[in-house]
């Protein structure tokens, strides 16, 4: 099922609220923390849950490609997602 793109509202990964999926748009930030999260398989037109996040938002666990994955808040400002 193709999602609609247009019109779509983007945030950052540490915009999203708990439990809610979204699609990578682009990944920015240093070179090699993006190559990281780019080898890890979050990358564009892929989809991203956020399971939870810490008490005070660091890190924040994300469910991507079937697996869970922790990250940096400043990492996941780095992650541009749709709803």
């Amino acid at each position: 099922m193709k999602r609609k793109t247009e019109g779509a509202k983007k945030l950052t990964l540490t915009e999203l609220p708990v439990g809610c999926d979204a699609r990578v748009t682009n990944v920015s930030g240093t070179s090699r923390v993006s190559r990281r999260l780019m080898e890890m398989g979050v990358i564009p037109g892929v989809d991203v849950r956020v399971i939870k996040m810490a008490p005070f938002g660091d890190p924040i666990e994300v469910r991507v490609r079937g697996y869970s994955l922790a990250m940096r808040r400043s990492e996941a400002d780095g992650v541009e997602v749709s709803l």
